[in-house]
């Protein structure tokens, strides 16, 4: 119980940073432009949409490279030379977050 407080309270602060980003982002360029033309509604729904994004591609991401770490350093116990196969699968599931972070950047860009 104490671990999952935690994650969501991390969780929750990397959501609110990329929203202070977000909004500190919307201050310049064409969102200043939107916010002045009254599309508030629309920089602050992309700001959401990107949290969100990254957000729950970094959870998926750690759920999944805790389940398929711990399964992979435990095949490599039994045999070593699986190791490296192994390895494969945790750097595929950490690209989930990368693809996350990619999307968000590219919702802030819409602002």
């Amino acid at each position: 119980m104490k671990t999952t407080s935690r994650w969501l309270r991390g969780t929750l602060l990397a959501d609110s940073l990329l929203l202070v980003a977000a909004a500190a982002a919307a201050e310049t360029g064409a969102a200043r432009a939107a916010l002045e033309k009254g599309d508030v509604y629309q920089t602050i729904g992309l700001g959401a949409a990107a949290a969100f994004a990254v957000g729950v591609s970094i959870i998926g991401a750690g759920y999944a490279v805790a389940k398929i770490g711990s399964a992979a350093l435990g095949a490599a116990v039994e045999k070593p030379e699986l190791l490296i196969r192994s390895l494969l699968f945790v750097a595929l599931a950490e690209g989930l977050a990368v693809l996350g972070f990619a999307i968000a950047m590219m919702l802030i860009q819409k602002m």
